[in-house]
Order: C-alpha cells, then structure tokens, then sequence
C-alpha cells in the first residue's frame, strides 16, 4: 500500500472514531435526561454505529 493510501487509511480509523464517540457520547447524554427511553436509545445507537462501521469497511477496502 502506498503512502496516500496509508494515510487515508489512517484518516478514515480516526473519522469512524470520532464519530462512535460523538454517536456514544450523545447517548449517554439522552439516556441521563429520559432514562425511560433508554432502550430505544440504545437500539438506535447500536444501528448508527453498526453502519458507521460499515462504512468505514467499506472506505477501507476501496481506498485499498
């Protein structure tokens, strides 16, 4: 893999990071104002994150 490709990589597992952060982070703040819908919030959190994974797969793979 060439250096360009290293460093898309790179920015992509940084991307997907910071936005399973933001997505948890969200949550948790949701969850502490209405912890009766807290297992909505969970189910929607784990699809979002689910598909942010998929996503970065996918960059990964094509950027390769």
């Amino acid at each position: 893999m060439a250096i360009p490709g290293l460093v898309g990589a790179g920015l992509i597992v940084i991307g997907a990071g910071l936005g399973l952060g933001k997505i948890g982070g969200s949550a948790m703040d949701a969850i502490a104002r209405q912890p009766e819908a807290a297992n909505k919030i969970q189910t929607a959190m784990i699809i979002i994150g689910a598909l942010l994974e998929g996503l970065a797969f996918g960059a990964l793979i094509l950027g390769k």
